[in-house]
C-alpha cells in the first residue's frame, strides 16, 4: 500500500507540470496575451502607462519569452529555490534580486549618434562602483533599499518613457520618407528594415530621432546604475530572509509563491484565503444536504422498484434535474426575494446585512423586547437560497447513482443466499446490498472537494457571493494570470488527491481491492 501511495505521489507531478503548463500557454495564445490584464489594470495616461509597463516587466517578466515566463512562475510556485533566497519585507513583500536591465530595440543601431554614449561598463563593474558607494553611505540597509528601489524604480520608468519617445521619433521620420512596414504589430520597429536604411540627417525628423535617441541612451545607463545600486542594498540583507537553506546561496526550500493579482494588486494567497471559506461554508452545507435527502431516497426507491414510491421518486429527481440552475437562482429571486413583486422573505444579495458587524453571534432580544437574528442567523438566512439552488441539481445525480447501484447487487447470489437463511430485509438492504454498492458513491463523493474548492460559478454570480467561483470568472475577464494560475494549480492538486482518496476508500469499501504488491 505504500508503495502505490508513493508511486502514485510522484506521477503527480508531471500531471501538474502538464495542467500548468496547459492553461499558461492557452493565456498566452489568447487575445492580447499574458500582460492584457495588466494593461487593463494600468492608470491612465502615458506616464502611467510607463509605470505600468516597468512594474509588469520586473515582477512578472512579460517582455521575456512564454517559456521562460513560465518556469519562472513555476520555479516561484514550488517549494523547492534555486539560488538566493528571497527576503520579506514587513509588509509581507517578497524581496529579490532585480532582473537585468535590457536595451531598447536599435539603442545600438549603426546610422545613430547616441550609441556611442552608451556605458560600456559590465555589470561587475557596475556593481562594483556601487558596492564602494554603498560602503560610504550612512543610511541603515532597510533606508537604503527604499531609497535605491525609489530610484531604480523611477529610472526603468524614464527608460520605458524615453523608448516610447524614440519609437515615436522613429515612426514621424519613416512617415516623412515613406517607408512602408518598419513596424511589426505590435508597434515594435523591425530591424532588419532599420538597419538597411540609411538615414536623411538633414530632415528635421532625424533631429528629432538623434534627440530622442541620445535620451533613451542616457535613461538605459541610469537604469543600469540604479539596479547595480539596489543589487548591493538587497544583498546588505535589509529583511530576514524566508526558507530553510539546503545549500547557502544554491538551494532552498520555501513556502510557494502565489504571486501577485494583476487587476486587484493583492497577494494571491490572500484572494484565495478570503473568497476560499466563503465557497466553503455554502458546499459544506449543501452536500450534506444533498447525501442526506439522494441516498436515503435511491436506497427507498431501489428496495421498492417497480412500486409508485419508486415511478414518484425517480419522477420527482428528473424534475428537480431538467430546471436550470440559472433558470431556478431568477426566479428565486423574482419571487422569494425581491421586496416588490415577490414575497421579500430571503435577502437579495451578499452573505450579511449592512450592519452585520454590530450583531450579537447569536440569536437574542433586545431590551425593548424587539427580536434581533444576529450574525449566524443572518449569515444562514442570506445563504438560504443560494444553497438550495445548489442542492436540488445534485438529489437526482446521486439519488439515480445509488438506485442503479444496489439494483445491480440486489440480483447478484450472495443477496438471493441471505434471503434464503432468513436474514431481515433490513440488514440485506444495508448490510449487503448498501455496502457492496459503495464504490460509484465514493467515486462521486471525491468529486466534492475540488468542487468546494473551484467554487459554484453560476449559483454565486446569480447571488452576488464573493466566493472562489465569482473571483474566477473575474480573474478570466481581465486574463489575470497568476490569479487563474494558482485556482488552476490549486484544484488540480485537490483533484490528484481526492482520486488518490478514492482508490483507499475502495480498498476501505471492497476487500476484493488490494493495492498491494502482486506475488
Amino acid at each position: 500500500m505504500i508503495t502505490f501511495i508513493v508511486r502514485r505521489l510522484l506521477l503527480m507531478l508531471p500531471t501538474l507540470v502538464g495542467i500548468s503548463f496547459l492553461i499558461f500557454m492557452l493565456i498566452a495564445l489568447s487575445p492580447g496575451g499574458i500582460g492584457a490584464g495588466v494593461s487593463a489594470a494600468g492608470a491612465g495616461g502615458a506616464t502611467g502607462a510607463a509605470q505600468q509597463q516597468a512594474y509588469a516587466e520586473e515582477r512578472y517578466g512579460l517582455d521575456d519569452p512564454v517559456l521562460v515566463q513560465y518556469f519562472r512562475w513555476l520555479h516561484r510556485v514550488s517549494p523547492i529555490k534555486f539560488g538566493a533566497r528571497d527576503q520579506l519585507s514587513p509588509g509581507g513583500e517578497l524581496i529579490r534580486l532585480p532582473r537585468e536591465v535590457r536595451p531598447a530595440a536599435l539603442l545600438d543601431w549603426d546610422a545613430g549618434e547616441w550609441r556611442k554614449a552608451r556605458d560600456s561598463r559590465s555589470d561587475v563593474e557596475l556593481l562594483a562602483l556601487a558596492r564602494a558607494q554603498a560602503q560610504a553611505a550612512t543610511a541603515e540597509p532597510p533606508e537604503a533599499y527604499r531609497r535605491a528601489a525609489r530610484a531604480y524604480a523611477e529610472g526603468r520608468v524614464r527608460q520605458i518613457d524615453s523608448g516610447v519617445e524614440f519609437r515615436s521619433a522613429l515612426e514621424r521620420y519613416v512617415g516623412a520618407v515613406g517607408v512602408r512596414g518598419a513596424f511589426d504589430s505590435r508597434n515594435q520597429p523591425r530591424e532588419a528594415i532599420f538597419t538597411a536604411l540609411t538615414p536623411e540627417r538633414s530632415r528635421p525628423e532625424w533631429t528629432a530621432v538623434e534627440k530622442a535617441g541620445r535620451a533613451m541612451v542616457e535613461a538605459y545607463n541610469g537604469a543600469r546604475e540604479r539596479r547595480a545600486a539596489l543589487v548591493v542594498a538587497i544583498e546588505a540583507r535589509p529583511f530576514p530572509q524566508v526558507g530553510v537553506p539546503i545549500v547557502p546561496g544554491v538551494l532552498s526550500v520555501a513556502a510557494p509563491d502565489l504571486g501577485t493579482s494583476f487587476s486587484k494588486n493583492r497577494s494571491v494567497a490572500d484572494l484565495i484565503l478570503t473568497a476560499l471559506p466563503v465557497t466553503m461554508l455554502i458546499n459544506l452545507l449543501a452536500f450534506p444536504l444533498i447525501y442526506a435527502v439522494a441516498i436515503p431516497g435511491g436506497m427507498l426507491a431501489a428496495s421498492r422498484r417497480g412500486t409508485w414510491i419508486d415511478s414518484l421518486l425517480g419522477a420527482l429527481a428528473v424534475g428537480l434535474w431538467s430546471i436550470p440552475t440559472v433558470w431556478a437562482g431568477v426566479l428565486a429571486i423574482g419571487f422569494l426575494a425581491r421586496p416588490s413583486g415577490g414575497l421579500g422573505a430571503f435577502p437579495v444579495a451578499g452573505l450579511h446585512d449592512n450592519a452585520a458587524a454590530y450583531f450579537a453571534f447569536l440569536p437574542n432580544v433586545s431590551s425593548s423586547g424587539a427580536f434581533e437574528r444576529g450574525w449566524l442567523l443572518d449569515l444562514l438566512w442570506h445563504i438560504a437560497l443560494p444553497v438550495a439552488c445548489l442542492v436540488y441539481g445534485g438529489f437526482a445525480v446521486l439519488s439515480k447513482q445509488t438506485r442503479a447501484a444496489m439494483l445491480e447487487n440486489f440480483s447478484a447470489d450472495y443477496v438471493r443466499t441471505a434471503k434464503a437463511k432468513g436474514v431481515p430485509r433490513r440488514d440485506v438492504v444495508l448490510r449487503h446490498v448498501f455496502r457492496n454498492s459503495l464504490l460509484p458513491l465514493i467515486t462521486m463523493f471525491v468529486s466534492i472537494f475540488p468542487a468546494m474548492l473551484a467554487g459554484s460559478v453560476i449559483v454565486e454570480q446569480i447571488f452576488s457571493v464573493p466566493g472562489m467561483g465569482s473571483l474566477m470568472i473575474e480573474s478570466i475577464n481581465v486574463r489575470d494570470r497568476e490569479v487563474i494560475l494558482a485556482n488552476t494549480l490549486m484544484i488540480a492538486i485537490v483533484n490528484l488527491l481526492a482520486l488518490l482518496g478514492a482508490d483507499l476508500l475502495y480498498a476501505l469499501a471492497d476487500p476484493r481491492v488490494s493495492y498491494g504488491s502482486e506475488r
